[in-house]
């Protein structure tokens, strides 16, 4: 078998619209595509053995042991790969079950696509998915605990940790997006103007200087007992010479710990000789450059978690330990321990497994104990001077039990020292009684504090405590979203979305867009190039200047990795053409319709799809759609709209030479088409079309007809407007027509346009796309030599991946097929070309050059029209 691509789906996607993360695999099964594994021998026992949880993988039986009895009646290695990817990534932690394998139209070759985690792991399971099988029908030992701990180790790298891991699902939770800003933990919640950003528990809202108070142990403790806060005796030295001075103005037993630690680095705790003190001075000293010393308190460690100055949990944290039963040594009480189903690797179960390091033969060595020490039964060893999660520790909640004066203290120290969100941590005997009574003291406040203990306590009642900080960045009334309009369709894309944006943007509204040109927001370009995919869509979605974002939304992106964003408040279909098929599977108008409906498929159901009444797949799209529906039409009789309006549905229809907004029996003249300058006099029927979409599309989002009027006046098709859509230079002996239709729909847009212009000649310079399918290419010739006099073939580039005479070649076949005698040229030097017409065409002709065939053509040819006016 051969892994032909493997893709990373993150958004909305041909497969599903709510499962957002899919691996997608293309696999050729090769000589396996003949051989179902019924005829395998003893291939369902040996899968079974290897991976027995399968069993529970009921598949289209509908009960456990579905998925084994499929294989022994026979089926496909796909199907079976599948399965076995989603297993291993539950058997890594990473439990997961959506799955869905298809024959593509070539035999043998397979799409097999299955939900992920997190992304590396994915990918990953699908490369040892297919090894796994290949083992197993080779009757081939194969080491599976390898590769689960190598996806546990990819998942400890990518995924998040579990403060920030409950934040973004309480955001999910409320329907609120997110986007990934690094690869470590700053994440965007929101879009556009209406996002927040945090890093852990630290948030925008954050205070800088309350963040630099917390990390200096020293000054949050004077700034702590200056405010009459009970904190533990202790000094700051940074030179061993200064430690006998230290030990006797604070006394034994002590605790050292680094000035700048965090998690509990470098600490020792109840220090008791000089000895001792030396050696913990030089062990914190590696993470620090000064040391606290502080009188050891006795008690139990307690951790308090403040919130927008609100205490939401507190959590009694024990350190790591293991108790003696008389019989087995501290190594094999560990190793015992650490088979506790709840401890695992990293973060991914409740308590994490305990690890033997310094700080745990240290505290064996002042006991007097090795790792091979038997305990005596009952007793307490603990393994490590603090309690955090991270090292083995445990918490019990114990929120309720918190006295109100201890309460008002956490609540005021966050204050003091301005934290939005704080862990406290206390040493005491119990919160139950106030701090001042019991001799408790704050031993640290803490800047970002972990959320885990709180989370998924060892004991006791569970804190959802990510709820808080999401009450806090988006208080009731305020939204994390901005208004989203996403284009598609085969023809009239571009325009369409760049006309949306200049209506917004007539109207006060801040727009960002994305375009097969490139982004913009406002009247600024940011990028260049072609900007239809995902991460052009999650480019405006980050940017905080953004209020409103229309997204032209093409086809690749969406088969490559899905949508950018998870829903949007309108979707616009312009039209469904055949163009790129053939590619990625997509094959007919209707396989490239399921594409094209994600769009709508995202639309929020409060929204609209704004569909082409004209075009039947559109219409088929409308079928199943979860939203209101609203079409436009080059016809007020078609009888889909008038159905649609008798239901009292809303639509913009072109009638009686005007561009009209139908709401059930009413008519909402907007403008007539004459004055509207991208439709060129009325005499562009696909600008028509667009203007309506875009009309209908800001109507619908509340803009009065007046301003909608007003934009429509103002938007000039140009090379400024909309570069490569219908941009006509005027020379003084002929005319240039420049646009980017580069299929058989948008060949016959232009050859109606141009029977409506007087020439003495009409040349055309026409080049291929390489993707194409031969036939689509032959058609573009033959439209070509209905409508030009003379052409020029150009062939310079999107080859993609052919040789340009093939595709030359195409094109006179079809140009052939209608004038068998006609004058064609062949130029492949876009320059050359450009400089040979200028100079050779007589007055009155008119050019059109098409396809990107030139590159820059906009440009170059505005260059020749500067010359020629002397500017």
């Amino acid at each position: 078998m051969n892994i032909l691509g493997i893709q990373v789906l993150r958004g909305p996607n041909i497969w599903s619209i709510r499962r957002k993360k899919l691996i997608q695999m293309r696999l050729d099964l090769e000589e396996m595509e003949q051989r179902p594994t019924n005829v395998i021998e003893g291939f369902g026992e040996r899968i079974a053995k290897l991976l027995p949880s399968l069993y529970t993988h009921r598949c289209s039986k509908g009960a456990p042991g579905g998925f084994l009895a499929r294989i022994e009646e026979g089926t496909w290695m796909g199907h079976v790969i599948e399965h076995i990817a989603l297993e291993i990534q539950t058997l890594a932690g990473m439990d997961t079950g959506f799955g869905r394998t298809r024959q593509t139209k070539t035999e043998g070759i397979y799409n097999v696509v299955f939900s992920y985690i997190e992304e590396k792991a994915g990918v990953f399971a699908a490369e040892s998915a297919v090894r796994i099988a290949e083992a197993l029908i080779n009757d081939q030992e194969y080491d599976l605990e390898a590769d689960i701990q190598r996806m546990r180790e990819l998942r400890e790298i990518e995924r998040f940790g579990p403060s920030t891991g409950s934040i973004i699902d309480e955001a999910i939770s409320r329907d609120i997006p997110w986007i990934r800003l690094n690869k470590g933990s700053l994440v965007q919640l929101g879009y556009g103007k209406n996002q927040v950003r945090f890093r852990a528990t630290m948030t925008e809202r954050t205070n800088s200087i309350a963040v630099d108070i917390a990390c200096n142990k020293d000054e949050t403790k004077r700034i702590l007992q200056d405010s009459a806060i009970p904190v533990a005796k202790g000094v700051t030295i940074s030179d061993v010479a200064d430690l006998p001075d230290a030990i006797k103005k604070v006394g034994y037993p002590l605790v050292f710990k680094p000035l700048d630690g965090n998690h509990g680095k470098g600490a020792s705790i109840n220090v008791l000789t000089d000895e001792a003190a030396a050696a913990a001075f030089e062990y914190a000293k590696t993470y620090s450059r000064k040391i606290i010393i502080e009188r050891f308190i006795t008690g139990y460690d307690f951790r308090v978690l403040v919130i927008d100055h609100k205490m939401v949990a507190a959590a009694l944290r024990v350190p790591a330990h293991v108790t003696g039963n008389g019989q087995g040594t501290i190594q094999e009480l560990i190793d015992k321990e650490n088979e506790d189903p709840r401890r695992g690797y990293g973060h991914e179960n409740v308590l994490t497994e305990i690890g033997i390091d310094r700080d745990t033969l240290d505290l064996l060595g002042k006991k007097g104990y090795t790792l091979e020490t038997v305990p005596p039964k009952g007793e307490i060893v603990y393994l490590k001077s603090t309690a955090n999660l991270s090292t083995g520790g445990t918490s019990i909640d114990v929120t309720d039990l918190v006295h109100p004066q201890n309460v008002f203290i956490c609540e005021r120290i966050s204050r003091v020292i301005g934290l939005d969100i704080c862990g406290i941590d206390i040493m005491a005997e119990n919160l139950t009684q106030p701090l001042p009574e019991n001799g408790g003291v704050v031993l640290e406040v803490n800047a970002a504090p972990g959320f885990r203990m709180h989370l998924a306590p060892s004991e006791g009642l569970p804190r959802n405590v990510a709820a808080p900080v999401i009450d806090m960045l988006y208080p009731p009334g305020k939204s994390a979203r901005i208004p989203i309009v996403a284009v598609t369709g085969t023809n009239g894309k571009t325009t369409t979305t760049r006309l949306i944006a200049h209506i917004l943007k007539s109207n006060g509204t801040r727009v960002g867009f994305t375009t097969s040109d490139g982004i913009y927001v406002q009247n600024t370009m940011l990028m260049k190039g072609d900007t239809t995919g995902p991460v052009s869509a999650e480019f405006i979605l980050r940017d905080p200047t953004v209020e409103f974002a229309v997204l032209e939304t093409a086809r690749g992106g969406i088969l490559r990795a899905g949508l950018g964003f998870n829903h949007c408040d309108i979707g616009v279909v312009t039209n469904i053409q055949e163009d790129h098929l053939g590619i990625s599977d997509i094959h007919t108008l209707d396989d490239l319709t399921k594409v094209k409906a994600v769009i709508i498929g995202s639309v929020k159901r409060s929204g609209w799809a704004v569909l082409n009444a004209d075009n039947k797949y559109c219409i088929k799209i409308a079928g199943n759609a979860d939203c209101n529906v609203a079409y436009f039409s080059m016809d007020e009789n078609n009888p889909v709209i008038v159905e649609h309006s008798k239901k009292g549905g809303i639509a913009a229809v072109y009638e009686n030479g005007y561009i009209t907004i139908k709401k059930g029996d009413w008519k909402i003249r907007v403008e007539k088409v004459t004055h509207i300058p991208l439709t060129f006099g009325g005499s562009v029927d696909f600008m028509i079309q667009n203007v309506l979409a875009a009309t209908l599309t800001t109507f619908l989002w509340g803009y009065k007809i007046e301003d909608i009027r007003m934009s429509l006046e103002t938007f000039i098709p140009s090379a400024a407007q909309t570069p490569g859509r219908m941009n006509i230079f005027n020379f003084k002996e002929f005319k240039v027509l420049v646009d980017f239709a580069h299929n058989a729909n948008g060949y016959n847009g232009i050859k109606t346009y141009l029977k409506s212009i007087e020439a003495t000649e009409h040349i055309g310079v026409i080049s291929a796309t390489g993707d194409r399918r031969d036939e689509d290419i032959r058609e573009t010739g033959r439209i070509s030599a209905q409508m030009f006099d003379k052409i020029i073939i150009c062939q310079e580039k999107y080859l993609r991946g052919r040789v340009p005479q093939d595709l030359i070649d195409l094109l006179l076949e079809g140009i052939a097929d209608v004038k068998p005698d006609m004058e064609v040229m062949i130029n492949n030097s876009g320059d050359d070309c450009l400089k040979y017409l200028i100079a050779t065409t007589k007055s009155g002709s008119f050019i059109t050059i098409l396809s990107g065939t030139i590159g820059d053509a906009v440009d170059k040819v505005s260059e020749y029209l500067d010359k020629e006016l002397g500017v």
